[in-house]
């Protein structure tokens, strides 16, 4: 692949983290709650430890984002992989139920992979040879291969024993964390790649300091923000009524593992090669508006109620929503910020997220109980993705840059 080629030995260790570190998150995160259960732990508690880890992951993603620009992505890189480390090894002090170490372990493997995630992005999208849309593309490839393969490797091992897949855990981010933070190389860790040219026109030559965009242009953040909640509220819903629904439809409770298991080898195919060869020109504004437009087309689909077919035909529409908009929304907003902001802009867009993914998860648990199911729920769906789509439309017109 071109662009793997076109990335730095750094970079090209910072996907291979995102691999791992998608494949061990994806071997456990599956298994939590019925590790928990076999523990003995009430299902009151097992959903709180659940429901904290998410919180942990997005909660503290605008904190995470203003760190990495003040700290350096060095300094954050370490902290994420020893809260992971530290996390990992006190759910396994948790066993017999102990609250204390399972809910403090829960938010260090929560924090840390925030942390992770918005330094490593952040690094990735400063790669100099590479533009941000093709290596955001990459980096998602990466992640749905750990997303895809992660439950599957581990179903294997949990027939060993849960403290296996926190072995593999602690110890493959130990061994990531020595080769992106300790060794000798670790220093050439790509900076801001303008920072030469803001160094030559800032304060010093009489040049603007680099502090964001100008006021007049911060009200762009807003329609930015509400994209990106509204992404993260109707994608929710695969997680709230598709389940149901796929059950409802089929009969089987296994209908939704089909769905996600096309949808992420779909994604691991056809991520780079969507956004660089078929929407390579498209401005991001572009691509979120056909990006909401697929995600009407996608729950329109189950007006008709029309059982396997129904699932089926969502799987394709709903696939190319999710890997178009969910690079963008993060190309969009560091082509928007600062290039010493880099962290705060996709701290932001995770922030926004985290509202948007819990705003919709309530939103289609209500529209559930109150719509009793059938064409009502989905009628919504429909219109509130075609409201997004008319939303992006008050985003800058930004294209990406070509050599």
């Amino acid at each position: 692949m071109k662009t793997w080629r076109r990335t730095s030995a750094n970079g090209r260790a910072l996907l291979v983290a995102v691999l791992v570190t998608g494949l061990t998150t994806f071997m456990f995160l599956p298994l939590l709650a019925i590790h928990f259960t076999a523990e003995g732990l009430p299902a009151g508690r097992v959903g709180f430890l659940v429901g904290l880890l998410a919180f942990c992951s997005q909660g503290f993603s605008l904190v995470c984002g203003l760190i990495v620009d003040r700290l350096g992505t060095r300094v954050v890189l370490t902290s994420g992989f020893a809260l992971r480390i530290v996390g990992y090894l006190l759910l396994a002090l948790g066993d017999g139920g102990r609250m204390v170490p399972l809910v403090a372990g829960i938010a260090a493997i929560g924090v840390g992979g925030s942390l992770l995630g918005l330094s490593i992005k952040t690094l990735l999208v400063r790669e100099d040879s590479v533009q941000p849309r093709e290596m955001l593309a990459l980096r998602s490839t990466f992640v749905n291969i750990g997303v895809v393969a992660g439950p599957a490797l581990g179903a294997v091992v949990y027939p060993l024993g849960f403290s296996y897949i926190l072995a593999a855990c602690v110890l493959s981010h130990l061994l990531l964390g020595i080769r992106l933070t300790l060794r000798p190389a670790a220093r050439a860790l790509p900076g801001p790649p303008a920072a030469t040219e803001a160094a030559k026109n800032g304060p010093a030559a009489g040049g603007p300091p680099d502090d964001g965009p100008p006021r007049w242009e911060r009200w762009r953040w807003v329609p930015l923000c509400l994209v990106g909640a509204a992404f993260w509220a109707i994608y929710s819903q695969l997680n709230v009524l598709l389940p149901i629904t796929a059950r409802e439809l089929t009969g089987s409770t296994e209908a939704i593992s089909v769905v996600f298991t096309l949808n992420g080898v779909l994604c691991v195919l056809f991520q780079y090669t969507l956004l660089h060869h078929v929407f390579g020109k498209a401005a991001t504004r572009t691509l979120l508006v056909v990006g909401f437009v697929a995600f009407a087309c996608a729950y329109a689909v189950f007006i008709p109620l029309a059982g396997w077919y129904s699932l089926l035909a969502f799987v394709l529409p709903v696939t190319v929503a999710e890997m178009l908009i969910a690079p963008s929304l993060d190309e969009q907003a560091v082509k928007v910020s600062s290039v010493r902001r880099t962290g705060l802009a996709l701290g932001t867009m995770s922030a926004a997220g985290a509202v948007g993914s819990l705003l919709g998860s309530s939103m289609g648990g209500y529209l559930l109980q109150t719509l009793h199911g059938g064409t009502g729920v989905w009628l919504v769906l429909v219109l509130f993705s075609l409201a997004a789509a008319a939303t992006s439309f008050l985003l800058p017109k930004v294209h990406t840059q070509h050599a």
